[in-house]
């Protein structure tokens, strides 16, 4: 029984820590009105970051924020989080938790932000819709507010530019990752 004890440390410590991604407004509409918020709090710090992506932005079919934890635990990476999906083509909102699981090494902890241009509307849609995506990730971070710093590289494919901003954290972890996006059926 007592190997089982840090393997309980560890999993109340990932859904602890992945709990606090979630937002925490009680209704459908408060919830959608933080997402929103951490929207435009993530183009504001992208495009002050990469003045360019602005006008890649705008010219894309589509664009997804998403807001999001990761625990790496020696062998195995977890994520959580929530974020939303913009139409250019219609202004459609369409709002999306996400979960993630991976093996690799590494160890730490992330808070960061997601932004995913989607180049074509077929690549938006699949997405939406089926919301599997699989990569290759390795990054470090060393970062608490404005202290500190972050690289991060996804491997992605299938017409998609992926920005990550660290918001905090401290991780070191070169992972192979199966990442699961989902509709929000309580929100749309």
């Amino acid at each position: 029984m007592k190997q089982f004890a840090p393997v309980f440390f560890v999993a109340l410590f990932v859904v602890t820590l992945l709990s606090g991604c979630m937002t925490t407004g009680g209704n459908p509409h408060d919830k959608r009105k933080d997402i929103n918020s951490m929207r435009n709090r993530v183009l504001s710090d992208l495009y002050e970051y990469h003045p360019s992506a602005r006008n890649l932005i705008a010219s894309a079919p589509g664009y997804a924020v998403f807001s999001n934890v990761n625990v790496n635990v020696v062998l195995a990476s977890f994520s959580g989080g929530q974020g939303v999906v913009r139409d250019n083509r219609t202004g459609k909102d369409t709002y999306m938790k996400m979960g993630e699981a991976g093996v690799g090494l590494g160890l730490g902890a992330k808070d960061f932000r997601a932004v995913f241009v989607f180049h074509n509307a077929a690549t938006m849609e699949r997405f939406v819709n089926q919301g599997w995506e699989f990569g290759v990730h390795a990054d470090a971070a060393a970062k608490a507010s404005e202290k500190g710093g972050a690289v991060g590289g996804e491997i992605l494919a299938d017409n998609m530019t992926i920005y990550q901003l660290t918001e905090t954290g401290l991780a070191l972890q070169a992972t192979v990752k199966g990442t699961k996006y989902w509709r929000d059926s309580s929100l749309n």
